[in-house]
C-alpha cells in the first residue's frame, strides 16, 4: 500500500461520499420506504455505498489525472441520471424503473402534461453531487507528481469493495431471507440491496428471461395444465349461454377506483350515473372486484381480460412479449362467429398495440386516426370521452353482428386535468393537486358514461348487447396517502387500507334481463375471461387461463395481486403480515398461509407461460398441449 496516496486521491473520495449522502438522502425524501427498525435504517443507508465503490472505482485504472478526472464526472452523471429517473418514475407510478421499461419509449412522447406534473426546476438538486465534484476538481490545489495506482493497491481497493457488498447482501439476507429469488416487490429489492445494484439485477433477470424462450420446450406447460386443471371451477349451468349470440361491448373505465362510488366530495356526487347502475335490475355490479395490475397499467389490464394471465412483475406483456402466442378472449369470440375490435383514441404503436393485437386476434383497431380529433374535443391524454363515446357508437352501427369491441377511455388519466367547460363539481381541498383534479375528472367520465349509454340506445344498440365495464388501475397512488386518509376520514392510510383501495368496479349491465343483484363475491381481472365467455355459451374447460367463472358456485373468494399481496374474504396479506379482512387487525400468520404459496406458485407459474411462450406447444382449436411437440 505504499503507492497509495490517499492525498492523490481526494476526488475520488469527495465523489464516492458526495453520491453516497446524495442517494442516502434521496431514498429518505424521495421514496416512501417501510422501515421496520434500525438494521432496516443501516443497511438503506450502506446500500449505495456497495455499489458506489465499484462504479468510481473505475477511474484507478486511467493513468492520468485527466483520465480519472473524466472517468469520475461521466459516472457520476450517468449514476444521476439512473436515480433521478427511478425518482420521476416513482412519483408518477409509485414503483421503480425496469429494464424493459426503458424499451417502451414510444410511450414517453405521449406523457405530455403528466411529464410537466412530475418534474420541476429545483430538481436539479438531484445532480448536486456533480457539481460538487466539478467544483472540487476545478478549485482544490492541484498536487503534483500523481502516481499511478499499483495492481497491488487496486486490488486491495476491490477487496475491501468486494467486503462492503458482501456485509450488504448478509444483513438484507438476515433481515429478508431469499430476497433474491422472490423477488415480486421492486421496492424491497431497492430498500434492501439499493438502487443502482438493483438495476444490476434488473438486467441479469432480463436476460435470463430472454433465455427462457430459446430454452423453453412443451415439457412445461404439462406442470401448468395440471394445475389448471386440478383448480378449474365448474360452471354455472343457470348461466352458462344465458346471453349467447348478444353483442359484447367491454368499456376499459380509466384508472376509476371504488371508493369514489356512492360517494360525495363537499356535498357533490362523484358517480351519480354509475350509482344508479349499481341498483339497475339489469345490473350485476361485483363491489369485491380488483384490479391485479403491474407496471404495465392500462396494457396490463387488456392482457389480463383477454388472456387471463397475470401481467409480467418488470414492464408490460405488452411490449415484452408482443409476439408470443395466445389464447385469447378475442380469438375465441371470432372462432365463434364475433367480430373483434378495440376502440381506444391514441396512436397504435402506443403501448405496442399494433402488434400485440394481431398476437391476440384482434380483427380491426380503431385507433386515433378513426376518430376526428381537434383541441376543442381533446384534452390531457387526447380525444375526451364523451366525444370518443359519440364517435364510437357511430362507428358500431357499421360492425357486423355480433361483434366483441373493447373501449378504452382517456379523460380521467393523471394529471386529472379538464377544461374549464367541463368540470361539473368544484376541486377537492387537500394537500394534494392530483386527488384534488380526480374528482373532476370522474365525474367527467362518468356523465360520459351516461352519454354512451343514451347513444347504444338511440342508434338500436342497446337491447341486444351485454355491456362490461370495470376499472383498469388505481388512480391515486400511495403517494398521496395523506390526502386519501383525510378525504376517508382516517388518521392514516396502512397497507391494509392500500390494499382494500385496490378495489375498482366491474358492471355487468344485460338490458332487458331483470337479472341484476349486487353480488359479494372476491374477485379479480383475472376472472373476467372466462366469467364472459361462459355468459355467451362458450366453453373455456380446456384453456389455459388462472381465473375462475365469478358466477361458479365453486368461484373461490381470492384474488391476488401483481406484487404478491393478496385478498381473501376473510384476510388481507401485505407485506408477510396478515390482516383480518373485517378488522384491519394484525392476525397470526398462519391464517393466511394456505394462500401464501398458491399465491406465488399462480404468479411464477403465469411468468413461465410467459417467458417461455409456452402457448405455442398448445393446440388452441382442442384446448389440448401438443404431445409431439413434448416428445
Amino acid at each position: 500500500m505504499n503507492s497509495w496516496k490517499w492525498s492523490k486521491h481526494t476526488i475520488l473520495l469527495i465523489a464516492i461520499i458526495a453520491t453516497w449522502l446524495k442517494t442516502a438522502i434521496v431514498y429518505r425524501t424521495s421514496f416512501d420506504f417501510d422501515l421496520e427498525n434500525a438494521m432496516q435504517e443501516f443497511i438503506l443507508f450502506i446500500n449505495p455505498l456497495s455499489f458506489l465503490l465499484f462504479a468510481y472505482g473505475i477511474s484507478l485504472f486511467f493513468k492520468t489525472e485527466k483520465g480519472r478526472n473524466r472517468s469520475i464526472v461521466i459516472t457520476s452523471i450517468i449514476l444521476s441520471i439512473i436515480l433521478y429517473a427511478n425518482v420521476a418514475f416513482y412519483r408518477f407510478f409509485n414503483d421503480f424503473i425496469t429494464l424493459p421499461v426503458l424499451f417502451q419509449t414510444s410511450n414517453f412522447g405521449e406523457l405530455g402534461n403528466s411529464v410537466a406534473e412530475i418534474i420541476s426546476i429545483i430538481d436539479l438538486l438531484y445532480f448536486i453531487d456533480v457539481f460538487i465534484i466539478i467544483f472540487a476538481m476545478k478549485f482544490l490545489p492541484k498536487i503534483k507528481g500523481l502516481y499511478n495506482v499499483r495492481k497491488e493497491a487496486r486490488r486491495a481497493y476491490f477487496v475491501l469493495s468486494l467486503a462492503v457488498v458482501f456485509l450488504n447482501l448478509g444483513l438484507a439476507e438476515t433481515e429478508r431471507p431469499q430476497l433474491l429469488t422472490r423477488s415480486f416487490d421492486r421496492e424491497m429489492l431497492v430498500k434492501y440491496i439499493g438502487t443502482y445494484n438493483y438495476h444490476l439485477y434488473d438486467i441479469y433477470i432480463q436476460s435470463k428471461s430472454s433465455a427462457q424462450r430459446a430454452l423453453a420446450d412443451g415439457s412445461e406447460l404439462v406442470e401448468v395444465a395440471n394445475y389448471v386443471q386440478a383448480n378449474q371451477a365448474s360452471i354455472n349451468e343457470e348461466m352458462f349461454g344465458k346471453y349467447a349470440g348478444r353483442n359484447l361491448i367491454v368499456v376499459q373505465l380509466e384508472s376509476l377506483q371504488n371508493f369514489v362510488l356512492q360517494n360525495d366530495m363537499n356535498g357533490y356526487e362523484v358517480t351519480p350515473f354509475l350509482n344508479s347502475l349499481i341498483n339497475d335490475k339489469d345490473t350485476y355490479f361485483f363491489n369485491n372486484f380488483y384490479h391485479q395490475t403491474g407496471l404495465g397499467k392500462t396494457s396490463d389490464a387488456e392482457f389480463l381480460f383477454e388472456n387471463s394471465l397475470f401481467g409480467l412483475g418488470r414492464g408490460a406483456v405488452f411490449f415484452i412479449h408482443g409476439g408470443n402466442t395466445y389464447n385469447s378472449l378475442s380469438e375465441k369470440l371470432g372462432n365463434n362467429g364475433y367480430f373483434t375490435s378495440v376502440m381506444h383514441a391514441n396512436n397504435k404503436s402506443f403501448w405496442n398495440r399494433d402488434m400485440i393485437y394481431q398476437s391476440i386476434k384482434i380483427q380491426k383497431f380503431y385507433d386515433i386516426d378513426t376518430n376526428e380529433v381537434n383541441d376543442e374535443n381533446s384534452v390531457n391524454w387526447g380525444l375526451k370521452d364523451i366525444p370518443f363515446f359519440e364517435q364510437s357508437v357511430e362507428l358500431m352501427t357499421e360492425m357486423p353482428q355480433p361483434f366483441y369491441t373493447r373501449m378504452i377511455t382517456l379523460t380521467n388519466h393523471y394529471p386529472f386535468t379538464l377544461h374549464e367547460e367541463d368540470k361539473m363539481i368544484p376541486e377537492y381541498n387537500s394537500n394534494s393537486g392530483t386527488l384534488n383534479r380526480y374528482f373532476q375528472t370522474v365525474r367527467y367520465l362518468d356523465e360520459s358514461i351516461k352519454v354512451f349509454f343514451e347513444e347504444l340506445k338511440e342508434k338500436g344498440l342497446y337491447e341486444n348487447s351485454i355491456i362490461v365495464m370495470y376499472g383498469d388501475h388505481y388512480g391515486i397512488s400511495e403517494n398521496h396517502n395523506k390526502a386519501m386518509a383525510m378525504y376517508l376520514g382516517k388518521d392514516q392510510i396502512t397497507p391494509y387500507d392500500s390494499a382494500l383501495l385496490q378495489a375498482v368496479p366491474l358492471y355487468i349491465h344485460v338490458p332487458g334481463s331483470g337479472d341484476g343483484q349486487i353480488i359479494e363475491k372476491v374477485g379479480g381481472q383475472i376472472d373476467l375471461r372466462p366469467t364472459i365467455l361462459h355468459l355467451l355459451g362458450i366453453d373455456t374447460s380446456n384453456d389455459m387461463q388462472l381465473g375462475a367463472d365469478l358466477f361458479s358456485d365453486e368461484h373461490e373468494d381470492f384474488v391476488i395481486f401483481r406484487d404478491g399481496r393478496f385478498i381473501t374474504d376473510k384476510f388481507v396479506y401485505v407485506d408477510e403480515t396478515c390482516y383480518d379482512r373485517a378488522t384491519g387487525e394484525v392476525v397470526d400468520i398462519q391464517g393466511c398461509a394456505p394462500y401464501i404459496k398458491r399465491a406465488q406458485t399462480e404468479l411464477e407459474f403465469s411468468d413461465k407461460i410467459i417467458n417461455g411462450d409456452l402457448l405455442r406447444f398448445y393446440d388452441e382449436q382442442t384446448g389440448n398441449l401438443i404431445l409431439d411437440a413434448i416428445e
